[in-house]
């Protein structure tokens, strides 16, 4: 079996920048274990695959530690294949997911992504965090992540956390948070249960921090930045219960892998 695979680098304009994304373009589903087999063999943070079913494509997005129910940087990725390759005259893509129905808009030179929010319950701050992080959170916040809100944005940036003392805390990833300088707030994102232990840019995690941040500062627009060695920057709007993430993509490859 051979199956198109494209590599590419989500929320940058800058090859090796960015969060990389292979997206694999199916004609048919393949098994749960080949995707997950190709998502290990890959070993980047999330390998796509989609199908199209009339008007509407299937997505799926599979990290080397199993599937994951929600992926921005890869969906991203995804969207930027189609429009490139595929669907070349469309102006938006509507994706079926495990997380409902996702539309990418083409915005000039941004694609625009309409993805849900994480609802947010505020949790105790505990030593297992401080020993985890290296630093104590100033608030802790769980949706599907464990949101740490810290003091500034240089505790974001000079955080080494311990990996193992990461499996311990609740929540899938954790997302490390702080209001910016420069940008509206830092982030930086770590997801060692699903095998990655920094995720260089992450989409579904701003839909954590992002209606936080808006609450918090009172705006309903914010540029985020993803504070990663390979960095990146997502252009965020609140609507209602929904987060849009915008932000741009380079092709770094593509490829036909051959499988059993």
């Amino acid at each position: 079996m051979e199956i198109k695979q494209y590599v590419v680098d989500a929320f940058t304009d800058k090859v090796f920048k960015g969060n990389p994304a292979a997206v694999c373009i199916l004609s048919e589903w393949i098994p749960d274990m080949l995707m997950q087999n190709i998502a290990k063999e890959n070993n980047l943070s999330e390998t796509a695959f989609t199908v199209k079913r009339e008007n509407i494509y299937e997505l799926r997005w599979f990290t080397p530690g199993g599937e994951i129910d929600l992926c921005g940087h890869a969906t991203l990725g995804t969207a930027y294949v189609l429009f490139r390759f595929i669907e070349k005259d469309s102006g938006s893509i509507s994706f079926q997911t495990k997380s409902g129905q996702l539309i990418v808009k083409k915005v000039n030179d941004l694609y625009e992504m309409d993805m849900p929010a994480y609802p947010l319950t505020e949790v105790p701050v505990t030593d297992e965090m401080e020993l985890a992080i290296g630093f104590r959170p100033s608030e802790a916040w769980l949706g599907r992540d464990l949101v740490c809100v810290m003091a500034d944005e240089q505790q974001v940036l000079q955080a080494m956390p311990n990996e193992e003392r990461l499996k311990e805390l609740d929540g899938l990833l954790l997302q490390l948070t702080a209001k910016g300088t420069t940008y509206d707030c830092v982030t930086r994102s770590f997801a060692p249960k699903l095998n990655v232990l920094e995720d260089p840019v992450c989409g579904s995690g701003h839909c954590h921090v992002i209606p936080l941040w808006a609450n918090k500062i009172k705006k309903r627009e914010l540029i985020a930045f993803q504070a990663s060695k390979r960095s990146g920057v997502l252009y965020c709007r609140i609507e209602n219960d929904r987060v849009i993430l915008a932000g741009k993509a380079i092709l770094y490859s593509k490829a036909e892998i051959y499988v059993p």
